[in-house]
């Protein structure tokens, strides 16, 4: 799973501008105190205007210790127009007001929220809060983990709500669902909006092909976990995108060719308090690859 993929200066140039631009970009931000005034218009064109294959779009974990309004401004930042929240920025418990005030400065910064998560789905609770949570937020997704017992109210819930739940895998140490193809046998029987959520560095860690498993369960493949990780190991750890053991071209020509139609967001989980110039970078790498395809 090694990336052989040939780095071209192009992709070599672009990669290192947004990278650049993204630290300049977490300095200013963190130093003036204002993440709106630090937004940005030139974002980059993907599948939205038919200009790139894939969308591209970020999961908020990526900036858990910031706050919402410095998440946004950096999403912009690296050029990103979508995104999916992890309850740092929308507590699941948000009232009505928050929620509403919340969605109204996601649209402000010209990004489209269109998912929540991960959310765990373990007990009905957990699964009702969920729903309501995500319908109250216009989400039209549900980035869970949920247990094997628990998949059969979550699929009375969809049809209920019509709103898809990807189940997202975890690799060592996952009990449930350490791959996309474990979950994709338990619920090929159920509603096509339920779906995986395929953590492609959790994949990787687990031992696991990530290409194989994306053209296996390529129906069900609703969402996607973009990141890069140093082995193909337990011990494997977060990277920026084109630095790690997985095989990134490789990964998006599988996307490309099984029709994938739902976002690569970039899930950057190493240096959580300065987490913007290894985004950056990802961003960057990702989108040089496919401008190369």
């Amino acid at each position: 799973m090694k990336n052989d993929f040939p780095q071209n200066r192009r992709l070599f140039l672009q990669t290192g501008t947004l990278a650049a631009a993204g630290w300049l970009a977490g300095k200013s931000l963190l130093s003036s105190g204002s993440a709106l005034a630090a937004d940005r218009t030139d974002t980059a064109p993907d599948a939205g205007d038919g200009k790139r294959p894939l969308k591209l779009a970020l999961a908020s974990y990526t900036l858990r210790k910031f706050s919402l309004e410095e998440t946004l401004a950096m999403t912009r930042r690296v050029g990103l127009t979508a995104i999916c929240l992890k309850s740092f920025h929308l507590p699941l418990d948000a009232s009505e007001k928050q929620i509403a005030e919340t969605r109204q400065k996601v649209a402000q910064a010209g990004l489209t929220l269109y998912g929540g998560g991960v959310i765990v789905l373990r007990n009905r609770e957990q699964i009702d809060q969920a729903f309501d949570y995500a319908k109250s937020a216009g989400m039209k997704r549900i980035i869970g983990a949920p247990t094997v017992e628990t998949l059969p109210l979550i699929n009375e819930k969809i049809q209920q709500y019509d709103i898809e739940v990807a189940i997202h895998n975890h690799g060592p140490g996952d009990k449930h669902f350490p791959t996309p193809d474990v979950a994709y046998e338990k619920i090929k029987k159920f509603d096509p909006r339920f779906g995986l959520c395929h953590d492609v560095g959790h994949t990787v860690r687990y031992g696991k092909d990530p290409v194989a498993i994306t053209e296996k369960c390529a129906d069900r493949m609703l969402d996607v976990h973009m990141k890069d990780v140093t082995s193909a190991t337990r011990k494997g750890r977060a990277t920026p995108c084109g630095r790690g053991v997985v095989d990134i071209p490789t990964l998006l020509r599988a996307l490309i060719k099984t029709g994938y139609k739902g976002y690569l967001a970039f899930e950057y989980e190493s240096d959580p308090n300065d987490p913007l110039p290894g985004l950056a970078e990802s961003v960057g790498y990702v989108r040089g690859v496919l401008d190369t395809l």
